[in-house]
């Protein structure tokens, strides 16, 4: 294609280059990580992190408004509210809406998040325990999570917590452990997780990223699926072993503006 960078050098300083250009504080306002940075908590983090990601498809500025939506219902208090939360606390979800997340999935999800924080204490331990069940393999780790996630009573909504082991790209939720996973000093992403490695992180992947990447050269698959996620993933381990899902910060910046 006529975007490509056959050097391989070349490439990553200039895929260096934009990491640099969109991994800034600046970035925060108009993206969904701007949710849990409204808090300080952990915990608080953790529960507007994963449902902000849940919802985190279409128009970014629809996001934001239907995420901060859901903080407010939950008194700006995702943590608290959740501890507490009893069958009349859960009817003023009622009305809620994103897109075909509506309302019996926003409660069951409340519902199953519920469960989780008091039973096991956070979404951490959940996601540790299945990483080191997965033999640190993170698709297996997602996969086991989200039978997990699904034993509720009620279980429903599948849809809507992708798995990686039928071939789902799992975007939204690679993205969401990008942002508890990953540290460093640009403070975008949080790092609140120590247990889990950045390097075995998967790319996030959507159709700006997948378009951008093809365009590259470094994403030959055509699909935008879990075989590209883990081929994509795979090529940016070439290019930072270690922290391989900074380039999502590239990818996914280019293909907004368009690039």
């Amino acid at each position: 294609m006529e975007n490509q960078i056959n050097d391989p050098a070349a490439l990553k300083s200039f895929l260096d280059e934009m990491v640099d250009r969109y991994n800034r504080v600046e970035f925060i306002a108009n993206d969904p990580i701007s949710i849990p940075h409204l808090f300080a908590k952990k915990e608080d983090i953790e529960i507007s992190g994963f449902l902000t990601a849940t919802i985190a498809w279409g128009q970014r500025p629809v996001i934001l408004k239907n995420a901060n939506n859901l903080m407010q219902l939950m008194d700006n208090a995702p943590h608290e509210f959740l501890l507490s939360a009893n069958k009349n606390d859960l009817k003023r979800f009622n009305s809620f809406v994103h897109r075909t997340f509506n309302s019996i999935d926003c409660v069951f999800f409340l519902k199953s998040l519920q469960n989780i924080y008091q039973k096991r204490g956070s979404l951490e331990v959940l996601f540790t325990d299945a990483f080191e069940k997965s033999n640190g393999h993170m698709g297996t780790a997602i996969h086991l999570v989200r039978k997990e996630f699904f034993k509720v009573e009620g279980g429903r909504s599948t849809k809507h917590f992708a798995d990686p082991l039928a071939n789902s790209s799992a975007k939204r939720i690679n993205m969401f452990l990008r942002w508890m996973v990953r540290k460093d000093k640009r403070k975008v992403d949080f790092g609140l997780w120590k247990k889990i490695p950045t390097s075995v992180l998967f790319c996030p992947l959507d159709v700006h990223s997948g378009r951008i990447a093809r365009n590259l050269g470094i994403l030959s698959r055509k699909q935008d699926d879990w075989k590209a996620v883990e081929e994509l993933t795979l090529k940016l381990r070439e290019f930072d072993k270690n922290d391989p899902v900074k380039y999502d910060f590239a990818l996914f910046g280019m293909g907004v503006e368009g690039k």
